[in-house]
């Protein structure tokens, strides 16, 4: 009768065997997030971050982290809105979204109006920024508000001034959310303040956003896609109207993916 031969195998080799497996397994199912930038995508007046719904699908899709930031006094927090609300309001918004969120290497993204504050929140962290994204949204210098860069192109906007708030036209009182709110009249008169020199060399890019058949230099934002090409940024064209949120989402999406 044959004697069967007991293998005992130590208990330590055991347990770096389980280690190894672990490792395997971990980086296998790493998601493709931990290793891309944080998009944080800033909406623009009157809207919400709920505009910004259908690109964050698409771009978590595509294995990004993406935060919407809700500025005070328009969409979700509309309850909250009061006329001593202005720029640095919403800066103030986006800088806590990305210090309690524990945010870094973040791609910002600014739409319209968002151009100004994303500008305001880079002077803030500028370490936590990798890159700045203008899309069709206004480029602004120390001491510049939405209506000294408007000027004269702004001038459909006075008789939208219902004392404190713009009131945008195209919503009707009936209407349900989501919709477009009132804008508080301070975050276009507020001058933006800059005191942080790193903020300069952060780099930027420019997507103008071009309706089909048109020039690009009829289009409202032309003038500030022209200050990003002083500024030494490349400028990226999108056949869609000014919210390309809704017209063209999953070419917006794909744009966006592919910035660095």
């Amino acid at each position: 009768m044959k004697t069967k031969r007991i293998v005992v195998v130590p208990t330590i080799a055991i347990l770096l065997l389980a280690v190894l497996i672990s490792v395997a397994s971990a980086q296998a199912t790493k998601p493709a997030s931990a290793t891309k930038p944080t998009i944080v995508i800033v909406h623009g007046a009157w809207g919400g971050s709920w505009a910004f719904r259908n690109v964050e699908a698409l771009l978590r899709s595509k294995g990004f982290n993406v935060y919407r930031p809700q500025l005070t006094g328009l969409g979700e927090r509309v309850h909250l809105t009061r006329p001593e609300i202005g720029l640095s309001t919403h800066i103030e918004d986006v800088v806590n979204t990305i210090r309690y969120e524990d945010l870094h290497n973040i791609i910002l993204v600014g739409h319209s109006y968002g151009g100004m504050v994303i500008t305001g929140v880079a002077d803030r962290l500028p370490d936590r920024i990798s890159r700045l994204v203008y899309l069709d949204a206004f480029v602004p210098s120390d001491g510049e508000s939405v209506t000294s860069m408007a000027g004269t192109r702004g001038d459909w906007l006075k008789n939208m001034i219902k004392g404190d708030y713009i009131v945008p036209a195209w919503v009707k009182p009936d209407q349900p959310p989501p919709r477009d709110e009132p804008q508080p009249l301070k975050t276009f008169t507020e001058p933006l303040s800059l005191k942080n020199k790193a903020a300069l060399g952060l780099p930027g890019t420019y997507i103008l956003t071009v309706d089909a058949g048109k020039k690009a230099e009829n289009d409202d934002f032309w003038p500030s896609a022209q200050r990003a090409k002083e500024r030494g940024w490349p400028i990226l064209q999108l056949t869609a109207d000014h919210n390309a949120q809704w017209s063209a989402p999953e070419a917006l999406a794909e744009m966006l993916s592919r910035v660095r």
